[in-house]
């Protein structure tokens, strides 16, 4: 695969989050976009307030991007942290990225009291096209399996977000988050198939939100692509310590179905691998990881 380093900018404000002429694009490309972020960059924050806020930050950004995968890389050994400490800090971070990226009407079912969740309030939140509200027709809607008796054979009962429950197809355990495609409304209830959460994004065209996964380090960060076996085709990574990205023709980069944007922690990207024993690479050797290298300044 290839990789690069360089550095993305933040749309203008007058740029619309989601346009009609980008959800075309969107939808004709059949890849997906994942970003590797260390969770030793919460501990850049002061205060557990200002933590909630940098993890709110990356879930927005994420999704103006239209970010299909978030990697948390649990590299909090690597800035000597205690290990119950790194592990608080890895369940902090998924916990709120969870929240925000969950709609608003099923939080209270999907999330209890937890302290990790104690300053969401703190957080902007994502507004992205699945989390509609009651009035907002579509033919999708994310739901959760709720306790109501169903006869058997008859699937489960689920909330979608709107003034009547709907029945879907399949039986769930209460609780378990869902993805429904909506059949014609009944005046009674709604009826729905439980869908992949990759369906809207691949027929609508839509961006349907980012799912989350934790890894042990880069190796394990980069090798275990959830789309494909062959991995990422496209490995995008940021530094400090490279050339101004000025004078690179993005234009040329190669086509790819699944791209990965890997930034650094605390110590760099760098440290990323020379904190991964699977890697037998140091710092200075970083450029050795992968076939095609070009540092750009961030």
């Amino acid at each position: 695969f290839f990789f690069f380093f360089l550095m993305i900018r933040r749309p203008p404000r007058s740029t619309p989050l989601y346009s009609s002429a980008a959800s075309d694009v969107y939808k004709r490309q059949d890849t997906t976009l994942s970003i590797g972020v260390p969770a030793s960059i919460v501990l850049n924050a002061q205060s557990a307030e200002l933590q909630t806020y940098l993890v709110g930050q990356i879930a927005r950004a994420a999704s103006i991007f239209r970010v299909d995968e978030i990697v948390i890389i649990n590299d909090c050994e690597s800035v000597r942290e205690k290990s119950k400490m790194k592990r608080d800090v890895v369940s902090f971070f998924v916990k709120n990225l969870e929240y925000l990226e969950t709609p608003q009407y099923l939080r209270k079912a999907l999330f209890p009291v937890l302290p990790e969740l104690q300053y969401t309030g703190l957080m902007n939140p994502l507004d992205a096209p699945h989390h509609l509200r009651q009035d907002e027709e579509s033919p999708y809607r994310e739901g959760v399996v709720i306790d109501r008796p169903v006869k058997e054979g008859k699937g489960s009962w689920a909330n979608i977000g709107l003034k009547k429950e709907c029945q879907v197809d399949v039986r769930l355990a209460t609780g378990t988050r869902i993805t429904v495609k909506l059949a014609e409304h009944n005046p009674k209830h709604y009826t729905g198939t439980v869908v992949s959460s990759l369906e809207p994004k691949r027929v609508l065209g839509k961006y349907w939100g980012y799912t989350i996964r934790v890894a042990e380090n880069l190796l394990d960060a980069l090798s275990n692509c959830p789309y494909t076996k062959s991995g990422y085709d496209l490995v995008i990574g940021t530094s400090d310590k490279g050339q101004s990205h000025e004078g690179l023709e993005f234009k040329e980069l190669p086509t790819y179905s699944h791209a990965m944007i890997m930034f650094g922690g605390l110590p760099g990207i760098e440290g990323l691998v020379e904190g991964d024993e699977g890697l037998p690479l140091d710092r200075a050797e970083s450029e050795r990881l992968f076939k095609y290298l070009s540092l750009i300044h961030i």
